[in-house]
Parts: C-alpha cells; structure tokens; sequence
C-alpha cells in the first residue's frame, strides 16, 4: 500500500510538470536499483543527468545523457536545463560540502522528489517510508506519461566541447592534453579510478563508453583511497584494465600498495600527476604546507618492484613521450603494471577546480549558525 500511495503521488506530481529532469546518485548501488533506473528513464523520456559521486552508475552512450550535475562545475549545458526544471527526481543522492559546492545548488525543495533507498519525500509534501527504490522506480515507470521536452531543450541548446589548443613541439604538457589521451584510451573493458584532487574534475568530464567502470569518492574526500581502490578493483575485475588517475601529494599517503599490485601480477596503468604540491588544497586554503617534498616517483616504483614480477615505468614531460607511453603501455607492456609519471606545471588545474575551490572555501570559512 505504501509502493502504490508512493508511486500515486509521484506520478501525479511529474505528470502535472512542464520540464521534468532525472538525476541519479550514489545510492542507486547500495540499493541495486541501476536497472530499475535505466528502465525509468527509458519510459519518461526525461533528460538523465548523474551527481559527481554516482557517475559510472548511469550509462553515459544513451541518447537522453546530459551529463553531470553538480551545481555551478556541472557538464555545461547540464546545469542549466536540471536547474531550470519545474520537477527533478533525484535517486540515491548525498547532498553535502563538496557534492552541493559549498551549499551553492541552486535546488528548491518544493519541486523535488528525493528517492532514498526506502524512503521517498515529495516537495516539502508526504514522505513515504519502507518504500523500496527499485520497486518504486519500476512501478514508476510504468505510470509516467512520456515528457522529452526538457530533452529537446537542453538539445537545442547544446554546443559540442571544445578542443584543447594545438601543442607545440616538445611544448611542457599539459593536464587538458593528457586527459584527450585518456579518453581515448576508454573502452568497455577498462574501468577508472579517480583520485581526491584535481582529478575528481577531470575525470568527472570524461565520456564513459558502455560498461567502462568507473570509481570516484566524495563522501569524506579522503587523499590516497585510491591507490588501495585500484588494488583492490584489479584484485576482484579481471577482466577489466584499470586506468588509475592520481595526484603527487595523494600518492604520498598510500604508495606502499604497488607493491601489492606487483606481486598480484596486476596489469593497471597509473598516471602518476605529479605538479608539485596539494593543488585542490591550494584553491581551497593556501599555505606553505600545501608544497611537497619531491620524490622520484618512477625511481620509487622501480624500487619496490626490485626485479620481481612484471613492471613498467616511464617518466614524461612532453605530448610526444605521453603519446609513445600509451603506446607502449598498450603494446609490449600490455600485461604489465604500468606506472606513467606525468610532469605539468603546479598551477595547471581544471577550471571546475578553480571555481569549486573558491566555493567551498567561503562555505568553510562563513561564520557559524547561531544555535
């Protein structure tokens, strides 16, 4: 009874909107609802936008993908058309510092459906309890009336992205550059790790080809997860290359774990960013102690690795020596663990870092609430 009166309501409610728009989170993985998501979107004809922490949860080649939602750095045109909407169902979300942009979303909760894994809240109206989210999404579906013209907006609108600019020989790389490289790298049989830094933004912009995998933590924005993550993913997806992204001042905290993944025989390719310092920390709060000791990275690697088992290393500067490492990497080195040092400038940051920092920085800094 309570499904049914859920659905009723919901139903009701997307059927009277004008520009309806689905975003999914987090939670549809806890609550095993992915198909049942895929199924709602099918039926509603909605657009599909995904939050920073549910990407690679939603698949990305269908036609009705925006792209990711996450306030004022989300997919460019994606913001505008979610924010714009008179209704959002939001599945699986956690709205927090980091996931709303330092309380930035310009979100109002009388036109949102919020679908937790059992519970679901209409606007500031009923909220129903032990209502199961693939149930609900399910059953939903199929009392939706189809609704594109959110879709049909946000298409008229869209400008395909741009393109880095042209490098020029043996010019420093660049974070854009090698970022075009890693999106070709992308198949279905490669999964991602994307590291607490100024890759969560650039690996938030790759486009994920069907059933590329793809890991990314925001919940505490911890430094160094990843590099256990990338072992332990390898460790149980054989069958997927994994393609870690991970920044100097993370690595630092965790780089004890290759030695793991050497003596595993895993076969990951680390692009090792190395620019110096804490870069997301600097947009954040700037200090002398976001500047790091250098290490020689690839030198480390080679010595944990010591002449047992099966590693590589390499250590680039330009786009020319990226391009022969891939090469290499994907070629003779293809069942190796690979591990690529990638130098770039330490200002060399994404712009949706730019403004995120700059964001979360006055939300940490504002005064307390009187209590």
């Amino acid at each position: 009874m309570g499904l049914e009166a859920a659905v009723e309501a919901t139903a009701d409610f997307l059927n009277k909107a004008v520009k309806p728009v689905i975003i999914g989170g987090p939670k549809l993985r806890v609550a095993r609802a992915q198909q049942a998501f895929n199924e709602l979107a099918e039926a509603s004809g909605y657009p599909v936008a995904v939050m920073p922490s549910g990407k690679g949860l939603v698949p990305e080649h269908l036609p009705h993908f925006i792209g990711t939602y996450w306030g004022a750095v989300s997919t460019t045109f994606c913001g505008e058309i979610v924010e714009s909407a008179d209704a959002y169902v939001f599945v699986g979300p956690i709205f927090n510092d980091y996931s709303s942009v330092g309380y930035s979303l310009l979100i109002k909760k009388e036109k949102a459906i919020v679908v937790q894994p059992n519970r679901v809240t209409i606007g500031n109206g009923p909220s129903f309890g032990w209502v199961f989210m693939a149930d609900f999404l399910s059953a939903l579906a199929k009392k939706l009336k189809k609704n594109t013209t959110a879709l049909e907006n946000y298409q008229r609108i869209f400008v395909p992205p741009g393109v880095p600019l042209k490098y020029e020989k043996n010019e420093p790389l660049r974070v854009n550059i090698l970022f075009k490289h890693i999106q070709e790298m992308l198949s279905g049989n490669s999964a991602v790790i994307a590291e607490t830094g100024d890759s969560w933004f650039n690996c938030q912009k790759l486009r994920l080809p069907e059933n590329c995998g793809y890991e990314f933590q925001m919940q505490y924005g911890s430094i160094g997860w990843s590099v256990g993550a990338t072992l332990g993913y390898a460790q149980a997806a054989h069958e997927k290359r994994v393609i870690a992204c991970i920044g100097d001042g993370s690595f630092q905290v965790t780089a004890q774990d290759i030695s793991t993944m050497i003596r595993c025989g895993q076969n990951t390719i680390i692009f090792l960013i190395n620019n110096g310092g804490y870069t997301i920390e600097v947009e954040i709060h700037d200090g002398p102690y976001n500047v790091i000791k250098n290490w020689n990275y690839t030198a480390l690697v080679d010595a944990i690795h010591n002449g047992e088992g099966k590693c590589w290393t390499a250590k680039v500067k330009t786009e020319e020596e990226l391009i022969e490492a891939i090469a290499a990497a994907n070629g003779p080195q293809k069942d190796s663990l690979c591990f690529i040092e990638v130098i770039v400038h330490k200002d060399d940051t994404s712009k949706e870092l730019l403004e995120w920092g700059s964001r979360v920085s006055a939300a940490n800094s504002r005064p307390p609430n009187p209590q």
